[in-house]
């Protein structure tokens, strides 16, 4: 007999599925058992099912292919959200079987009974309850297809029963992803290219959706004498082999790229949904790209907005455009962004022997010693600050993170998508010490399923850039202090190699120590609390919120604490 349950099974294999990320329960008895039977699709076990969601995440992210995730009713269901919530907001494809309670119970208050329909609504493109035999196969055909095509999650929702049930159309049907070129009209790109050739000086904001793209953006950027800021989700896809890179902006960015937007009277900005309004030019005519016109001018008021893809958009424009001879406004910006990323490096060497580790330096030698084409991931706060500044990308090399969606302790589970996508490739969480603690039981998922990632622990027993936001609006740091075990010796109680570095002149071996190991490994990096990671542009409210800070926290007893700020933080402020 012909299970729902196994139908779904024969459908994930099909279509070439052969992992699922998950946690066993009895409302998915009926699914696990079937994966069991099958014996081709791997059951990916972690310990806490937001774990299992940003895996598949990660994995849905490296692949461009559908990833599936599965958990049991109510409370397994509700753990599933946050890392759904950070799969759709990135767009990527993921299937969640959600399993629900018997049935005939729904509606009484039964033992661990949600409403999933309403709880996954906001956080996927797709959900719908399964509560007849008879709905499938065609209802897991739509939620593939949904999360496929819209690039983002679909959710089934199945009482245990049901899943039981016998299927009538036993049919396994291969889902493609279909492969639209999407250009805008003549007419749109003859007045995009002459509001570009009327503009003196013009900048190009690269985003995410320039994957793909590198070339062609490259090109283009080269016609228009145009420097490329990108966003932190572009920086693995158009930082590398580009002559035209200056670097980040935003709140974590570079005052190369902030300038080299400043001074434009043209923003080209290419499937980029950069979200903070404060770093656009006020008075620059603006050009938005996007495959979804429903972003268009979200952000920005926009003079034009085209819909389509970044690279075809660009291959188009670029035989409209005048070749353009006057190139000192990409001359200025790639000048100003070589002396930026100087001074950048130059706060990337090692703390007196008596301090803890400066991150930069931490991140700078993570950057020469890791694998040209390694994968790394980061966790939310200064983690991924210290990334986004000082891991420069390959073609090959690839950044995960929570960079929309914004959630602490994404690192490590990242990391175990991207390994078991990838097993031949090496893994590295970059970990803040609040985030690894948050999730610090999927350490046991490397060792119980061999997965060899590497952890970095950025370990300055703080919640660190919650503290820099304190500061930065005149508030006394309450409440982020972290007393904090070793991480390593934690990691060596769960069969985990590891090593905890202290002082700065230890740090480059240990660090080979820990990328060499041939299995899963951590290195625990006491780094110095106090570093400020300053942002591109600081506003007036900013300075008053750090003079501010500095008063209230004199005021309150704690000057030994600006004491150590200065100490810190000498280099960036002379």
């Amino acid at each position: 007999m012909a299970t729902v349950a196994g139908n779904i099974v024969k459908a994930l294999h099909a279509n070439g599925i052969d992992r699922v990320y998950g946690l066993p329960g009895d409302s998915l008895n009926a699914f696990t058992d079937a994966l069991r039977r099958d014996g081709t699709i791997r059951w990916l076990h972690v310990r806490h099912e937001e774990s299992a969601a940003f895996a598949a995440a990660a994995d849905a992210a490296l692949t461009g292919q559908l990833a599936v995730v599965a958990a049991s009713c109510g409370p397994g269901n509700l753990h599933l959200i946050n890392g759904l919530f950070d799969a759709n907001r990135s767009r990527v494809p993921v299937l969640a079987i959600a399993a629900h309670i018997p049935t005939a119970q729904i509606g009484t208050g039964y033992f661990q009974e949600t409403h999933p329909q309403k709880l996954f609504r906001e956080c996927s493109v797709y959900v719908e309850y399964v509560a007849d035999p008879q709905q499938m196969p065609r209802l897991l055909e739509i939620a593939m297809r949904a999360a496929i095509e819209q690039r983002g999650v679909a959710v089934l929702v199945i009482p245990g029963d049901v899943a039981l049930a016998e299927i009538g159309d036993n049919r396994a049907v291969v889902i493609e992803r279909s492969q639209p070129v999407i250009v805008p009209s003549d007419a749109e790109l003859d007045k995009a290219a002459g509001l570009l050739d009327a503009a003196r000086k013009v900048t190009i904001l690269a985003g995410a959706g320039v994957e793909g793209a590198h070339d062609e953006v490259v090109a283009l950027a080269d016609r228009l004498a145009a420097p490329i800021v990108h966003s932190l989700r572009g920086k693995e896809f158009i930082e590398y082999d580009n002559p035209f890179d200056v670097g980040m902006t935003g709140l974590l960015g570079f005052a190369s790229g902030y300038r080299a937007m400043d001074a434009a009277d043209a923003l080209l900005v290419l499937g980029s949904d950069f979200p903070y309004e404060q770093f656009y030019p006020e008075h620059a005519t603006t050009i938005q790209v996007d495959i979804r016109g429903s972003q268009l001018g979200r952000r920005h008021p926009l003079d034009l907005g085209l819909v389509g893809d970044a690279g075809a958009t660009a291959a188009a424009l670029l035989p409209r455009l005048a070749v353009r001879d006057d190139r000192r406004h990409l001359d200025d910006a790639t000048a100003h962004y070589r002396k930026t990323r100087a001074k950048l490096d130059e706060l990337a060497v090692p703390a007196k022997r008596t301090r803890p580790i400066h991150p930069q330096y931490l991140t700078r030698l993570l950057n020469e010693q890791a694998a040209a084409d390694a994968i790394f991931t980061a966790d939310v706060g200064s983690p991924t600050v210290w990334a986004a500044r000082y891991l420069s990308m390959t073609e090959g090399r690839r950044l995960i993170g929570s960079f929309t969606h914004g959630s602490m302790a994404n690192a490590l589970l990242h990391g175990i998508g991207a390994q078991v996508s990838h097993p031949h490739r090496q893994v590295v969480a970059l970990a803040g010490d609040g985030g690894l603690s948050m999730m610090l039981g999927e350490l046991l998922t490397l060792t119980q399923n061999a997965l060899p990632v590497k952890t970095i622990v950025v370990n300055n027993s703080s919640l660190n850039f919650i503290e820099l936001e304190m500061k930065a609006a005149g508030f006394v740091t309450y409440g982020t202090g972290l007393a904090n075990p070793s991480f390593a010796a934690i990691a060596e109680a769960m069969g985990i190699f590891a090593r905890r570095v202290e002082r700065s002149e230890d740090l480059p071996h240990a660090l080979r120590e820990v990328l060499d190991h041939d299995g899963p490994a951590l290195l625990d990096v006491v780094t110095e609390r106090q570093e400020l990671s300053m942002p591109p542009a600081i506003e007036a409210a900013q300075v008053r919120g750090f003079a501010l800070y500095a008063i209230r926290t004199v005021m309150s007893g704690r000057g030994d604490e600006l004491l150590d700020l200065a100490r810190a933080n000498w280099r960036q402020l002379l």
